[in-house]
């Protein structure tokens, strides 16, 4: 019983509306139709509202009754998803899977894998957020994310359980008016220095894990998308994912360069699929985990 109704009432309720009548419920939920009578009755009763018009040759939902009826479909999906859930977890799938990603991971990968984990796992309840450089770290550690796609620099934690998924390369650009685009030449830090520099920062330490930083004039985001509209836009320059970058550099948009001693590695960054050391993951998110590796190995 939830407060002053049963689940049955509702269910005997839904039933009706769908069929069309009181017999053709008590059919369908194999019962006789003075049961169904006497649920709605009682239902009715108890709260205190007609839901059926019985004046005429067959009842009809009144004006309250049809708000209703749509009320108690939406409790009965809750209640047959909290069942659901309740049963996966005493059969040993984890309560919820909590993934935090970095901004620097492309999305096309975690699309798919993630559609084929709702597949899998249609009952799983899955959350899902996009942080600022080193947010999944952090999240991990806090115990609010079970998993996590994230760089881990300069090396993977020894609290961490790391798996590498794919490199990312990046590549300096600005735009075309910019006074770096007009250089012809690969570009030294002298000549970096003295240009804004647009980076990716951590919102929560904005002065902590900063890498490849060569100008004196730093403009912080958390964004990827809007670290690339201000670069488009003339700001300063930046190192961007190449997958990102593509389509504006070969349409002019962007001028892509090259950096001497760049300590950005050649071969690109490595994103990792990560988990605590001390949780291990559930069912679930192994099964996610092997899935991406998988198919980016692909």
């Amino acid at each position: 019983m939830i407060g002053s109704f049963t689940l049955d009432q509702l269910r005997v309720l839904v039933t009706i509306a769908d069929t069309g009548s009181f017999s053709a419920a008590g059919r369908k939920l194999g019962r006789v139709q003075s049961a169904i009578s006497q649920a709605i009755a009682t239902l009715e009763q108890v709260q205190g509202v007609l839901l059926f018009d019985r004046s005429g040759h067959r009842p009809r939902l009144t004006d309250s009754g049809r708000v209703l009826v749509e009320q108690a479909r939406l409790v009965l999906a809750s209640a047959d998803r909290f069942q659901a859930i309740a049963m996966s977890t005493h059969a040993g799938l984890e309560p919820e899977l909590v993934i935090a990603i970095d901004p620097l991971v492309p999305s096309a990968p975690l699309i798919d894998s993630l559609r084929a984990l709702g597949e899998r796992f249609p009952d799983l309840p899955v959350n899902f957020s996009t942080e600022g450089l080193g947010g999944s770290l952090r999240r991990l550690r806090s115990g609010s994310a079970a998993l996590g796609i994230c760089l881990l620099l300069p090396a993977v934690p020894d609290d961490v359980v790391a798996y590498p998924l794919l490199t990312i390369g990046m590549q300096p650009v600005v735009a075309p008016a910019h006074p770096l685009a007009a250089l012809g030449r690969p570009a030294t830090h002298a000549d970096l220095e003295p240009h804004v520099q647009l980076v990716l920062s951590d919102p929560v330490d904005p002065g902590g894990g900063n890498y490849g930083l060569a100008s004196a004039r730093l403009w912080r985001f958390v964004d990827l998308g809007r670290r690339l509209d201000f670069v488009m836009a003339g700001f300063g320059w930046c190192r961007m994912p190449a997958h990102l970058i593509a389509g504006p550099v070969a349409a002019g948009q962007l001028h892509a360069f090259q950096i001497i001693d760049d300590p950005t590695p050649r071969e690109g960054l490595t994103m990792y699929a990560a988990h605590m050391r001390n949780r291990a993951l559930g069912p679930a998110g192994r099964w996610l985990l092997d899935h991406l590796r998988e198919r980016l190995a692909a």
